[in-house]
């Protein structure tokens, strides 16, 4: 199913007043409004592959019906969610969930809805049918020397299909770990780990990244072999200048102090890019900005500042993607709703008074500071953004215009209301 332009100005027309009204009030009360906007216009977030689908959980997983049922569907799903926002010009595919047997065929299709590739991500926490050899105990960490080179082989196989594709990064996330005090030699998972990411390293185009992805639990819970952003930090600085962590946010403990993280990282050269998703407890997986939006807010603020430390482009020096999995919501009503908070703490974050808060932050005046932070947040910056869509020709409401469409309903008519999308 496609929206055309002329069916988006249908829907924006009755909206255009009130949002002008809206949008020219904000601007006149914001120094930077235009400047924020063109920000805004330039920021795309990679929508993962594997998210299109209703996601589930180790109890039960229950598809809504016109999901996509394979890479072609996916990236018409991907371009109809970027006519809506203009915000979603990129797909990160999973591979082998979304295996491109025909890249060029595939590339096209992209380009023709305006989406490029983002990082490609390789899958060695499953055992896929065929498979020789099994991850059940760890891929690159394994005792096993052959088992390591199948995973090996497969991030590299993995490498290969984004090439292809006008891709330029690979994240690699494991599952390696330990679930039992014993069960492991730390030590040498971590040189078994290091010695098969040198082999991938290896096999990077010139103009590629590699990004090290780490989480604290799950499915190991007594031991996880790239368990922080200290010990992914490590390995990416072991292996050379094309490697870099890569933050998920929901990979954390509760409470943690994401956003000195993602300071320090930058201060250091080695992020590399973002995982988009909310939490409560663990990795949750749940639409960005609907448990913890101030500290979206507060990590954005602490890129901002990073990045314009080191000259940095906002757009395109970093890897924005979204990773998440929904099991009660529409799974494109979700990811319009998590692109939305990204743009909405972005477009605040831009608000903040760089030079006040660091007179501020010189001189302890730590009630300022606070002000001065929480001013920007709680700035509606909705106009903004909205205006930002309509000048390149998106919704003033995406979610609305989605569901005035009835896009689930016409989407279960071409594709049935059994279909089941690849990945989670």
């Amino acid at each position: 199913m496609d929206i055309e332009k002329y069916q988006i100005e249908a829907y924006n027309e009755p909206l255009l007043a009130t949002h002008r009204k809206a949008y020219d009030y904000v601007a006149s009360t914001v120094p930077n409004a235009a400047a924020v906007i063109e920000k805004l216009r330039a920021f795309q977030v990679g929508i993962p592959s594997w998210a299109l689908g209703t996601g589930g959980t180790r109890f039960g997983r229950f598809p809504g019906g016109g999901e996509p049922r394979n890479l072609e569907e996916k990236i018409a799903d991907i371009g109809l969610l970027h006519a809506l926002n203009k915000s979603s010009g990129a797909i990160s595919l999973h591979i082998p969930w979304d295996i491109p047997t025909n890249a060029s065929h595939i590339k096209a299709l992209a380009a023709q809805k305006g989406i490029v590739f983002d990082a490609m991500n390789s899958n060695t926490f499953q055992d896929q049918p065929g498979q020789a050899l099994s991850y059940k105990f760890g891929s690159l960490q394994h005792v096993d020397a052959a088992t390591r080179k199948q995973a090996i082989d497969h991030c590299i196989e993995v490498i290969n299909y984004g090439i292809d594709l006008g891709s330029n990064a690979l994240t690699v996330w494991l599952a390696d770990g330990s679930c039992f005090p014993g069960q492991l030699n730390f030590r040498k998972a971590f040189q078994n780990t290091l010695s098969g990411l040198q082999e991938v390293y290896k096999a990077l185009p010139e103009n590629w990244k590699l990004f090290v992805e780490y989480k604290a639990f799950e499915p190991n819970f007594y031991s996880t072999t790239v368990g922080d952003w200290g010990q992914s930090y490590l390995y990416a600085s072991k292996l050379g200048p094309q490697a870099y962590t890569l933050v998920d946010l929901g990979h954390h403990h509760p409470n943690v102090n994401i956003e000195q993280i993602v300071s320090l990282l930058l201060m250091e050269g080695k992020l590399g890019g973002f995982h988009f998703n909310d939490s409560k407890y663990g990795d949750d997986d749940l639409t960005v900005g609907s448990i913890k939006p101030y500290q979206l807010f507060l990590i954005f603020n602490e890129l901002i500042e990073g990045m314009d430390a080191r000259g940095m482009e906002h757009a395109t020096d970093l890897g924005w993607m979204i990773d998440a999995s929904h099991n009660v919501k529409d799974p494109l009503e979700d990811l319009l709703q998590s692109v939305e908070a990204i743009m909405i703490a972005y477009a605040q974050a831009l608000l903040v008074d760089r030079k006040a808060l660091s007179e501020a932050q010189q001189q302890n005046d730590v009630a300022r500071a606070q002000e001065i932070l929480q001013g920007a947040y709680r700035t509606d910056v909705r106009p903004l953004v909205a205006e930002a869509r309509l000048l390149d020709g998106g919704a003033l409401q995406p979610l609305a215009v989605f569901r005035a469409a009835e896009v689930r309903k016409n989407l279960i008519k071409e594709r049935g209301a059994v279909s089941i999308a690849t990945g989670l």
